[in-house]
């Protein structure tokens, strides 16, 4: 009698322990979400959120409540093997239907704002990364910090080939980019090429593999898509 009351007993707390953390994982932060540093100051929302957008940072419940009881969260920043277990934990960006996992891909030719020329149409053992945005969509200018420390990361390797695809024209591009570095190869005016892809949403990120293969997308301005772009770069320049 006693077994199965103990058995019963751990029964209703495992319940207890999984509706909690699924209440948990429910849980959506806003602009009335008390985020705190890890020094323990409150950060305005617009700074943390600012800092999540970087893809450097995670948030995490901090075990503790305001005066009113509303729960506090943590900003930390992440070392590597910290980025790899909090990304992957969580959900992928969303994927984009112009560019399918696998499906292959189409290349053509274009020419970038500074004149150089490339021809995507067999990328003979090198990766491309395209990334389709246009200035005035603020979403689509959130991911530039992220796409900046990628352009850093890649700069010395010939087989990666980092492209920013923007429909606004290069005198428009040029004077954004006074105030707004971007380090990404950029192909101005080019709403025709999203149209021959037909991206319709904006920002849209591929990584094409050496083989021309589609091995990620994904659609909007998720923090964890560097992450995902990084990975999937590596793995695919990485010897067979």
């Amino acid at each position: 009698m006693l077994k199965k009351m103990l058995s019963l007993a751990l029964l209703v707390i495992s319940f207890y322990v999984n509706a909690q953390e699924n209440v948990s994982k429910r849980q959506t932060l806003n602009d009335q979400s008390v985020v705190r540093g890890e020094d323990g100051m409150v950060y305005p929302y617009n700074a943390w959120k600012k800092l999540m957008a970087t893809g450097k940072y995670g948030l995490k419940n901090r075990q503790t409540t305001t005066e009113s009881g509303k729960p506090e969260y943590l900003i930390y920043e992440l070392n590597e093997k910290q980025k790899a277990s909090y990304f992957e934990g969580g959900a992928k960006p969303r994927p984009s239907d112009a560019f399918v996992m696998d499906q292959t891909f189409e290349g053509t030719k274009i020419t970038d704002i500074n004149g150089v020329k490339y021809d995507l149409r067999n990328l003979q053992g090198k990766v491309l990364v395209l990334y389709f945005w246009f200035i005035d969509g603020k979403s689509t200018n959130i991911l530039i910090p992220q796409l900046n420390e990628l352009a850093k990361e890649y700069k010395e390797n010939k087989n990666v080939i980092l492209l920013a695809v923007c429909n606004d024209d290069k005198y428009k591009i040029k004077a954004f980019l006074q105030n707004n570095p971007f380090d990404f190869n950029i192909v101005d005016d080019a709403r025709d090429l999203s149209k021959k892809y037909n991206v319709k949403l904006f920002p849209t990120i591929t990584v094409i593999d050496k083989n021309n293969q589609v091995k990620f997308s994904a659609v909007g301005s998720a923090p964890s898509t560097s992450y995902w772009v990084k990975k999937t770069i590596d793995e695919s320049i990485a010897p067979n």
